[in-house]
C-alpha cells in the first residue's frame, strides 16, 4: 500500500490550499481514509477522516473551514482548506486504514506528509 500526500504550500492567513492524497495497493472503497497534521513540537493529530458511504468528521479545529472528500474510482481523497490560519501551519498526512479480511486488525498506511505553512 503506498500513499502519495501532495498540495501543501506557503500561504497566507485567510487563503486555502487543497491538499490530495493518492493511494494505491489494496481496495480502496472500503478504507477508511483520514488527513492528521503535526505541528513543531506537537504531536500529530487528527484533522478530519472520512469511510466511504459514512458521514466525514472534522476536528473542532477546522470545522466549518474544512472539507474532506473522496473519489473511490481515482483511489484519491482531497482536504480542501479554507479561511487557513496560522495554527493550520504544520506537516499534513494522510492515512489508509484497511481491514484485511472480516474480523481483522486493522492495518494503517500513511503517506510521506505534505508541508503547509500559513503566514500572518
Amino acid at each position: 500500500v503506498q500513499l502519495q500526500a501532495s498540495g501543501g504550500g506557503l500561504v497566507q492567513a485567510g487563503g486555502s490550499l487543497r491538499l490530495s492524497c493518492s493511494t494505491s495497493g489494496n481496495i480502496f472503497s472500503s478504507s477508511f481514509m483520514g488527513w492528521y497534521r503535526q505541528a513543531p513540537g506537537k504531536q500529530r493529530e487528527l484533522v478530519a477522516h472520512l469511510m466511504s458511504g459514512d458521514r466525514p468528521y472534522y476536528a473542532d479545529a477546522v470545522k466549518g473551514r474544512c472539507t474532506i472528500s473522496r473519489d473511490n474510482a481515482k483511489e484519491t481523497v482531497w482536504l480542501q482548506m479554507n479561511s487557513l490560519k496560522s495554527d493550520d501551519t504544520g506537516v499534513y498526512y494522510c492515512k489508509k486504514r484497511i481491514w484485511p479480511y472480516p474480523g481483522a486488525d486493522p492495518e494503517d498506511y500513511w503517506g510521506q506528509g505534505t508541508q503547509v505553512t500559513v503566514s500572518s
